[in-house]
């Protein structure tokens, strides 16, 4: 894992991701993208917090997580979706926004994490689970241009990826009578 310098200080931290969430009812999706970082070995925080209801605390945790060694920060939110704004306009970390399927079919928070004004980009993935698997993953793959060794691990996770459609496939071709 990536390890940084606290300037001036002299000590050395774990850098890590902070998923930032505008409310329980987003941990179910959320889940899934804890779930890569786990496999990944990837050390995380997560917290609620929200970008109308708690803006002051939400700026505070921000700043407070950049100068502790967050390295990325993933936002989700639904309807307004806010909340990678917010944090985006606090940081220039990197910032995965995840639209969450609150109302619209998700697309009205689609639309607010996607649409960020010129200077502060939001990296908006799909709506829901599998936008907060892909945030999970696209957290890694930004650690891993600096390290080496959580590269090879994505390497061998999208390798066995490939092996296991491939071996669909064959199972299926056999099933069928065409292999």
């Amino acid at each position: 894992m990536v390890f940084i310098g606290k300037k001036g200080s002299g000590t050395v931290s774990q850098v890590f991701v902070a998923v930032l969430m505008g409310s329980d009812s987003d941990w179910p999706v959320m889940e899934s993208c804890i779930e890569v970082l786990r496999r990944f070995g990837v050390p995380f925080e997560v917290r609620i917090t929200s970008a109308h209801r708690t803006p002051d605390a939400t700026r505070a945790y921000v700043q407070g997580a950049e100068q502790r060694g967050c390295a990325v920060f993933i936002a989700a939110a639904g309807m307004a979706a806010h909340l990678a704004g917010a944090v985006a306009a606090s940081t220039c970390k990197p910032v995965i926004g995840v639209p969450m399927d609150v109302s619209l079919g998700g697309l009205d928070a689609l639309l607010s994490t996607a649409q960020m004004p010129g200077g502060i980009p939001v990296a908006t993935v799909a709506v829901g689970k599998a936008g907060a698997t892909n945030a999970g993953y696209l957290a890694v793959q930004v650690l891993a241009v600096a390290d080496a060794g959580l590269a090879l691990r994505l390497r061998e996770d999208r390798a066995a990826m490939t092996a296991s459609v491939e071996q669909k496939n064959r199972a299926l071709q056999e099933k069928i009578g065409a292999a």
